[in-house]
């Protein structure tokens, strides 16, 4: 049926069409009226055509993505609770967020019994460094599949300090490596935290491809068979499609010169830089189209943020609104992998666009001496404050747009009664050895400005 009905029309070259846009555009510049200018210094075009598209090898993505709820453990046991009920309410993984050591055995209780899967991947964000301790995490374990993601380098960029510090870390990472019996996935490369600070698309791709060399260039094949990459994925809907494509693309391309074969699992969670105080229901409808993007571009886990997570405590109702939404995706609207997108003339190109920019990007982090000497340099630091300046001041000029912000915004939605949680940049009073990149939302400034007013 589906071939009869093109058969109908004759096939039309891109040539053709863009002589017929240019006759319709009565003497007007094609370029500078039709061609879009991104910040990421990618043009995108009125139309793509399979004339002259290009494309890029992408490995192989998940069959289906993975639901996760995120925990802190404050209470080991009421952790433990909260696993189990996400579990029996849709979630099929668990990410555990600790800033000490806890109680294994209360925390993992029967944890495996509620899983709907025969086997439970659970995630971890740590905020400390113990070998001893994450040792026994994966020797009482077993059966679990742990992804430990300890990211040194991470904790460095977000914090400006090492753990213990340079050698220390790197040598309780090694380790910590070696006595890995299962072989769980103990390396992270959070690149979450460079577009929660304001990086662009092509420095977000480049960074965690520079982070992640680091590793490689230290451990190679002592990193196993698999790595994590954490990824926060924005409003720009078709390019962030695009920019998980393109990590695993030149992870692999990575891979290839040191003749390595290591997984890249994909964990994916919404960005906060968008998130906004007023109208905070419009965040909902942000994180939808945040999640499709995840799916589209090929995650292997995602993990939802709350409507509501910048300005309340951790409740019921959002964490369940959050899970909801991607159960819905998945189980009702069919969105269960990163099929729907292969052949898409616009986003292959972007992906090779994309692909190509933090490549070269890449190549010039590399012969300036590596990720973590521009670190240091404060050369990171500076191009992402540079990105992030421009993002916010085309959100002060409406070139950047939230609903219900900086736009179409509702002056009697009152907010300071609501705040449980203080939602703005805090500033570090502690001595760090390089400037850290700290996460900023892009309202912050004109929020502060209106809680202000509300307080007159």
């Amino acid at each position: 049926m589906d071939d009869y009905l093109f058969n109908d029309f004759p096939s039309v070259s891109s040539k053709a069409w863009k002589n017929k846009i240019q006759v319709d555009l009565h003497g007007k510049d094609y370029n500078k009226t039709l061609l879009t200018h991104l910040n990421e210094g990618i043009s995108v075009k009125p139309f793509y055509h399979g004339d002259n598209f290009k494309r890029v090898a992408i490995p192989k993505s998940p069959s289906s993505y993975k639901i996760c709820q995120t925990i802190f453990i404050k209470d080991e046991k009421k952790a433990n609770y909260l696993a189990k009920d996400a579990l029996n309410r849709g979630a099929n993984s668990i990410k555990f967020i600790a800033s000490k050591t806890f109680d294994i055995d209360s925390l993992f209780k029967d944890l495996q019994s509620n899983s709907p899967d025969d086997s439970l991947d659970i995630y971890f964000q740590f905020h400390f460094l113990d070998e001893n301790f994450f040792l026994g995490l994966m020797k009482k374990n077993k059966k679990l599949n742990l992804f430990l993601n300890i990211d040194i380098i991470g904790n460095l960029v977000r914090t400006g300090n090492w753990f213990k510090g340079l050698k220390q870390d790197h040598q309780i990472l090694a380790a910590i490596l070696k006595n890995n019996s299962k072989n769980n996935p103990v390396v992270n490369v959070d690149a979450s935290n460079y577009q929660n600070s304001g990086a662009n698309i092509i420095q977000q791709v480049a960074y965690a491809l520079a982070h992640a060399n680091e590793y490689l260039n230290h451990y190679g094949e002592a990193l196993g068979s698999q790595i994590s990459f954490n990824f926060s994925v924005g409003s720009n809907y078709f390019l962030e499609i695009a920019k998980l494509r393109a990590i695993r693309h030149l992870w692999d391309l990575l891979l290839d010169e040191y003749n390595l074969e290591i997984e890249a699992n994909i964990f994916v969670e919404p960005s906060m830089r968008n998130k906004s105080l007023y109208d905070y229901n419009s965040n909902m409808l942000r994180t939808t189209t945040e999640c499709m993007s995840a799916i589209l571009g090929g995650a292997n886990v995602i993990s939802n943020v709350a409507y509501d997570a910048i300005f309340h405590k951790k409740n019921e109702f959002g964490e369940r609104i959050a899970r909801n939404q991607l159960i819905i995706l998945k189980e009702e609207s069919s969105l269960k992998n990163a099929s729907f997108v292969n052949g898409s003339y616009y986003i292959e190109e972007l992906t090779y666009e994309i692909a190509e920019k933090a490549l070269d990007l890449f190549r010039d982090i590399e012969k300036s001496g590596g990720f973590v000497k521009q670190l240091f340099d404060g050369t990171i630091q500076r191009k992402i404050a540079e990105s992030a300046n421009k993002e916010e001041q085309q959100f002060g000029n409406g070139e950047v747009v939230l609903i219900g912000t900086n736009k179409y915004k509702n002056e009697s939605d009152k907010m300071k009664e609501s705040i449980e949680l203080y939602p703005f940049l805090r500033s570090l009073r502690k001595e760090t050895i390089i400037e850290p990149v700290i996460a900023k939302r892009m309202a912050e400034g004109l929020e502060k400005e209106r809680l202000k007013r509300e307080s007159n």
